[in-house]
């Protein structure tokens, strides 16, 4: 019988058919989504599979999968290949002798080692071996077995995802009581643009001063149904000039963040670089997207999608410091950082594994600091174990990465795209690289993730005034 048609139908052995040595085996692949599924299936949320900085402190140095994961498997060859369906188990005694790890391959054998006529009880030896040959679990299981012939087609399992949609919620729940910012919002004069401004003022996040033209966002709000009631506006004639006096208000002091309404990207962050807002730092500005997906452990940010279309090795140095300082003003102490491109070896042909080995060099050398870099990383080895594994790359980054830094802008907006849209991937985004946050939105950004952009704009707000930018 092929493989394929032993997943096709199921087909099983009667106790009479069965002879001492008889085996069966199958093969699975531990992913962090099984340990999730497992988590959710079982409720046991124990850390250790589930939190990777608390499972990193145990004597097993990183997550690993619940032992009763592996012992379903044994369930799972027992009930349908030996002896297969009809199988009712009895018994099962199993002893837990090394972890299994993301990204392991284990296979599970059962061998018939007794047979009771008078009872029709089996006794099966079973063995779980990962990769290298090692044995994680054995014990033996006792079954009545099947009397009667069965072939049955295997059930088609419905598709199950996790969704991770209590992200935006965890991070209001963190910021709510650090206070609303005062945030300058430039120009909101659509609907969508003044909706969520009104919607981070009723979350308790920002206190807007709406700067555009007054009889204009006053005609929007009548129009979209939002009332302006005690709203501050700074009334602009036009949206060049709202972004002159927006970033004019930051650089006195007078607001703590800016939020981008429905003028141009490039208007704003003109204003903001101009040398009048005296807003400018010592790094380049860049815009980071904070992410969390149902396929992914822990929140990540991916830089740059929104500022800079072809940035050199000096600017994805400022980039990547940025995103660190992101990182750890999330919590993140010393984030693992993959400087993506298509290919995981340095390539005279791939400008982009040239900067990655560049931008590795420099934070070995202490030009870029509070991280831990790797690169060059394919996108599959940046976020994958297993895909590391498989490719035999060793790294602290590899299938763990805090940050991923795209080549350019063009793959890093086609790839967080892809992961809000077709990943159900919640998502954040912020400039840094100036005085104080700049909040960034897109008109095709839902409502939550505008919340969750001026969440991250209080935050980093506060993480400024003991870390000044």
């Amino acid at each position: 019988m092929t493989e394929l048609s032993a997943l096709q139908m199921l087909h099983n052995r009667t106790f009479d058919e069965l002879a001492i040595g008889d085996s069966a085996s199958l093969e699975r692949q531990l992913t962090q989504e099984d340990i999730q599924l497992f988590a959710v299936m079982s409720g046991d949320v124990n850390p250790s599979h589930l939190d990777a900085e608390y499972a990193a402190a145990t004597q097993f140095h990183g997550v690993i999968a619940h032992g009763m994961w592996g012992a379903a498997l044994i369930s799972a060859v027992l009930g349908t290949r030996l002896p297969g369906p009809g199988t009712v188990y009895v018994g099962q005694t199993l002893n837990f002798l090394a972890p299994v790890r993301v990204g392991d391959r284990l296979t599970i054998t059962v061998t018939v080692s007794a047979k009771d006529a008078a009872r029709r009880h089996v006794r099966l030896a079973c063995r779980c071996v990962n990769q290298d040959g090692q044995l994680v679990i054995d014990g033996e299981a006792n079954v009545l077995a099947p009397t009667e012939k069965i072939e049955r087609p295997a059930a088609t399992l419905p598709s199950v995802r996790l969704r991770g949609g209590d992200g935006v919620q965890r991070l209001l729940q963190h910021v709510r009581p650090l206070g609303p910012i005062r945030t300058a919002v430039v120009h909101p004069c659509d609907a969508l643009s003044l909706g969520g401004a009104l919607d981070a003022r009723a979350a308790g996040l920002i206190e807007p001063l709406l700067v555009a033209p007054r009889a204009r966002l006053e005609a929007v709000a009548r129009d979209a149904g939002l009332s302006l009631e005690g709203i501050a506006i700074e009334d602009a004639p036009h949206s060049h000039a709202a972004a002159a006096r927006a970033a004019e208000l930051a650089g006195q002091g007078a607001v703590q963040a800016l939020m981008k309404g429905s003028l141009h990207t490039d208007e704003l962050i003109s204003a903001v670089l101009a040398p009048a807002a005296a807003l400018r730092t010592k790094r380049r500005l860049s815009h980071c997207f904070l992410m969390q997906t149902p396929a992914y452990p822990r929140p990540f940010i991916i830089t740059d999608a929104a500022i800079n279309v072809a940035p050199t090795l000096e600017q994805k140095a400022d980039i990547v410091r940025n995103a660190i300082t992101l990182a750890q003003a999330i919590g993140v102490a010393e984030p693992r950082v993959a400087v993506l491109a298509a290919v995981e070896t340095v390539n005279p042909a791939m400008p982009a594994t040239l900067d990655a080995a560049a931008l590795c060099k420099m934070a070995e050398r202490g030009q870029i600091s509070g991280a831990v870099l790797d690169g060059p990383l394919a996108f599959d080895n940046a976020v994958s174990v297993a895909a590391a594994r498989v490719k035999g790359i060793t790294s602290p980054v590899a299938g763990r990465a805090d940050v991923l830094v795209v080549p350019d802008l063009e793959s890093g907006n086609m790839l967080a795209k892809q992961l809000e849209f077709m990943g159900d991937a919640a998502t954040a985004g912020i400039v840094l690289g100036a005085k104080l946050p700049i909040v960034l939105t897109s008109r095709a950004d839902s409502r939550e993730a505008r919340i969750a952009s001026c969440a991250l704009a209080v935050l980093l707000t506060h993480h400024f005034r003991s870390n000044p930018p």
